[in-house]
């Protein structure tokens, strides 16, 4: 019964801390969008030019060892250095998630805070 005496003490503080957790959380979604579209043009961009010069770089190698015994051997060689580009790049992918910014994470650090000072609040009523 005390914590419905202490709502309205309580409720302009709640209600500008759910404004600015609107705020935050706006802002953490446009820093979201803003990191989510570098990365995917940044990456189409580097598939793209990665694409086309492994493709020039295969096709003058076998070129060059076309009238030779080493052929098959330039061939294999070339598979699996694509091979060994795809590992790397899988591995720098992986690190590249793990580094980004947590989703709404200042929403979540706020909240954390905030939930301390409104337990606060609330228990000093209950005295």
């Amino acid at each position: 019964m005390r914590l419905l005496w202490s709502l309205p003490k309580a409720a302009p503080a709640l209600l500008r801390h759910f404004a600015a957790y609107v705020d935050l959380a706006s802002l953490d979604l446009v820093r979201a969008q803003r990191e989510i579209t570098a990365e995917l043009l940044a990456s189409a961009i580097v598939v793209i030019c990665g694409l086309f010069a492994v493709f020039m770089g295969c096709l003058a190698v076998v070129a060059c060892t076309w009238d030779t015994p080493y052929r098959v051997t330039a061939i294999a060689w070339l598979g699996g250095g694509c091979v060994l580009v795809a590992v790397a790049a899988a591995v720098y992918r992986s690190i590249v998630v793990r580094a980004k910014s947590p989703m709404l994470g200042s929403v979540r650090r706020e909240w954390q805070q905030d939930r301390v000072l409104l337990e606060r609040i609330l228990s000093s009523d209950q005295d």
